[in-house]
């Protein structure tokens, strides 16, 4: 349905403009339809930035978005007109999506100017109390209400339930529950799953492990803008094969050392980008070969992986779990109430939740 074709962002800083900010380098992967693909990375990755250019919000500097087939930025006017009453995007911040002097409903009615000028007041009145009843929401508890009246969960739905209004068929989902409580999240997740299964393709960003394995049939490693591993769900969470993504799943609480400890840890293996492998300058296995800029390689079916050691790391892994280095390899993970519950392969522990 929707493919990402070797795209790269620049971005032009400094005094005039006069230095360049590679935010996302080469990326490629597709979302198919009925599809949820997680894009996972850390602050500053470029996953918004991917998103902003799938809405049209900023331009692609090179390779191309394209959308069964047709190249997105050839649109104009009645041509975008119609993208986007197929691709539409909700975002991190509720509140910010809303002008807090106007009521929240208000979104709905700037739609029907825009998009149905056709329809009656009657007939619209029912159109959007059937979309919100889509989405959980009360039309009579939320409708005449100013944002600050409304939770953020309930403004989530709201934005969603406008999405929805346009019939659309594909869904940039920005971390949109990041700033949500735990019990509220699991209700839009449930929400986003049901969509799924109506046949509504996502792109699904977030930092949060747990989500992306909890909602997702495929997911996308980025790391400063580059995919360093991308596969289906399954083979990315049990079996991770880039140095950068078993950091990732190893990232959780341990009973053995405090979160400062870690956090230092961290910040002092970050080194600024080379111009090999992008991990290079962090990576606890790299080598000479690695100064160069390792191809995004099948290694296995449905599992891509942007490292030159990665034939290496299938064949070291053992039945403990770890590979010839000590390093995680294969980490069972699943969702929970306070985040991401992880299992190494032998100790004794639940299984994982199944997956919507």
């Amino acid at each position: 349905m929707l493919a990402l074709d070797d795209v790269s962002k620049v971005y032009r800083v400094g005094t005039f403009g006069g230095k360049e900010l590679l935010a996302v380098s080469h990326v490629s992967f597709s979302v198919e339809d009925g599809e949820v693909v997680a894009l996972i990375g850390e602050s500053g990755s470029g996953k918004s930035t991917i998103g902003k250019m799938i809405l049209g919000l900023i331009p692609v500097t090179s390779g191309v978005i394209r959308l069964d087939g047709m190249d997105i930025s050839t649109l104009k006017r009645d041509g975008l007109k119609n993208y986007y009453r197929r691709v539409q995007g909700v975002f991190q911040d509720p509140f910010s999506s809303y002008n807090p002097i106007f009521k929240a409903d208000r979104i709905f009615h700037i739609l029907k100017d825009e998009f149905f000028p056709e329809l009656k007041g009657a007939e619209w009145d029912r159109k959007v109390r059937s979309s919100m009843e889509a989405v959980g929401l009360n039309p009579d508890q939320c409708l005449g209400k100013f944002p600050h009246q409304l939770s953020g969960g309930q403004l989530q739905r709201l934005l969603i339930a406008r999405a929805l209004l346009l019939d659309i068929q594909f869904l940039v989902a920005d971390e949109i529950i990041s700033m949500l409580d735990a019990s509220t999240r699991i209700d839009v997740l449930n929400l986003l799953a049901d969509l799924k299964a109506k046949g509504l393709s996502i792109l699904f960003i977030t930092h949060d492990l747990s989500l992306g394995y909890y909602i997702s049939d495929k997911a996308v490693i980025l790391y400063r803008g580059h995919v360093v591993e991308r596969g289906l769900t399954e083979k990315i969470y049990f079996n991770p094969l880039h140095p950068y993504t078993r950091m990732l799943m190893a990232c959780v609480p341990r009973l053995d050392k405090k979160w400062e400890a870690v956090e230092v840890e961290l910040k002092a293996k970050h080194s600024a980008p080379t111009q090999g492998c992008v991990y290079y300058g962090r990576c606890p296995i790299a080598v000479d070969k690695c100064r160069e800029a390792p191809p995004l390689n099948e290694i296995e079916a449905d599992h891509f992986v942007a490292c030159w050691r990665a034939d290496e790391a299938v064949s070291t892994v053992g039945a403990s779990g770890r590979n010839d280095r000590g390093v995680v390899s294969t980490v069972q993970c699943w969702p929970g109430a306070q985040g991401l519950s992880c299992r190494l392969p032998g100790r004794r522990g639940g299984t994982p939740s199944s997956r919507r």
